[in-house]
């Protein structure tokens, strides 16, 4: 009869001690949540800042000559008017949050997440690629590859590019990563491996 009350015990003591554990870490989740901190976007004009020089391979000028660069300008076009409207958006595209959320890096995220220098006229900017700059963009953090892992830098996928480029985009015409990823190619020449 002991060892049966033993057990019991046991038993009881093994479900409140797993139960209070499950009941505190489930009350610690929204802090736990809070405390992971979103990176935020800063504009091309701060990546500009140290991705302009011919000896890094002058990024911001391929980028500025680049369509990415024009994505939100190309919205007060009559064509792209036309495109918005077989995908059912009425009005101004450039004032339609369905054509901006591709048009404009950054676009989605809360006001809190966008810097100062955060510009919707800048398009497709670097950071719809390489991910929210705030954390990442300072020279030492940079120049560490994990460091600016750990503080945003995203690696480009065939996924980052199909979040837009897709059927679901009213000038679909097909989206091939490898070939397209050459066209936008911007390589910094100090980066080549011996």
């Amino acid at each position: 009869m002991k060892v049966r009350w033993v057990a019991v015990a046991a038993c009881v003591i093994f479900a409140v001690t797993v139960g209070f554990s499950t009941w505190a870490l489930a009350e610690d989740a929204p802090a736990a949540k809070a405390a992971v901190k979103a990176h935020s976007y800063v504009g091309a004009a701060k990546c500009k800042m140290c991705h302009a020089s011919p000896a890094k391979g002058n990024q911001a000028k391929l980028w500025a000559d680049s369509v990415h660069a024009k994505a939100f300008a190309v919205l007060a076009t009559p064509e792209a008017k036309v495109a918005a409207e077989k995908a059912g958006v009425t009005g101004n595209p450039q004032e339609s949050d369905k054509c901006l959320a591709c048009h404009v890096t950054g676009f989605s995220a809360p006001k809190e997440q966008k810097a100062a220098t955060w510009k919707a006229e800048d398009g497709v900017t670097c950071e719809a690629c390489h991910g929210p700059g705030a954390d990442y963009m300072a020279m030492p953090v940079m120049k560490d590859k994990a460091a600016a892992k750990a503080a945003g830098l995203l690696p480009v996928t065939e996924a980052t590019c199909t979040a837009c480029h897709n059927k679901n985009s009213p000038t679909f015409k097909g989206f091939v990563f490898a070939e397209m990823a050459k066209k936008i190619a911007h390589p910094n020449p100090l980066n080549k491996k011996p």
